[in-house]
């Protein structure tokens, strides 16, 4: 039996069409189905439902023999341990600065003013700033991050940006890409010598689902 561990949300809903293109559907509806291990059409293929954060450390310990997760988990996380065969390109976005209008950030960088920064990619943020010789004093938030900037809290914010309309429903303006992101195909290394034959069949069928798609 291979286990996929899988979050639910955009990866989720941009994951099941390219099973779908290798044959595979789900036996029950995500939607309505209170069921954390989900069945497939293959019998040798299930689904486990765990948190976004949570599906590198499924695939690290052995939980999950492989999984989809975002580059963003991965590079906050750590990808100790896991092998990245695929860039599936689904879950595009991208990781930027974004301030309140009106705020002159570059001016700020300029000066070398010490910036406070809210955001939930710690890691990320703190490598971006230090690159840039920017000091910065971190916020970790897990939510709503637009409000920090408008509440005084942080003068910037680092966080995930589709297509910019949260932000500019909140009166913030993006400021600087740190990076492009999209969902990457994670496997347990352990897993992939002892499960060899059926794993590589899976990682395949994404292979080729991918590259149709794209």
């Amino acid at each position: 039996m291979i286990t996929l561990a899988l979050s639910k949300g955009r990866i989720f809903d941009e994951t099941l069409p390219l099973l779908a293109r290798a044959g595979i559907a789900l036996r029950d509806d995500p939607e309505t189905s209170r069921k954390l291990i989900l069945a497939t059409t293959d019998e040798q293929l299930r689904v486990l439902v765990v948190r976004a954060t949570d599906v590198p450390t499924y695939v690290q310990y052995g939980g999950a023999d492989l999984g989809v997760t975002g580059r963003d988990t991965l590079l906050e996380h750590g990808s100790l341990g896991l092998y990245q065969p695929l860039d599936l390109g689904i879950g595009k976005c991208r990781i930027s600065v974004a301030v309140r209008a009106g705020f002159d950030y570059a001016d700020a960088v300029r000066q070398g003013s010490r910036l406070t920064v809210a955001t939930k990619y710690v890691a990320i943020a703190r490598e971006f700033f230090a690159a840039k010789g920017v000091h910065v004093d971190l916020i970790k938030l897990y939510g709503s991050m637009e409000l920090a900037p408008l509440t005084g809290l942080a003068d910037a914010i680092v966080d995930l940006v589709s297509t910019g309309n949260t932000l500019r429903a909140n009166q913030l303006v993006e400021v600087e890409r740190i990076m492009d992101i999209s969902a990457r195909l994670v496997v347990n290394q352990a897993a992939l010598k002892l499960k060899q034959a059926p794993l590589r069949r899976v990682i395949d069928a994404f292979a080729a689902a991918a590259t149709a798609a794209a």
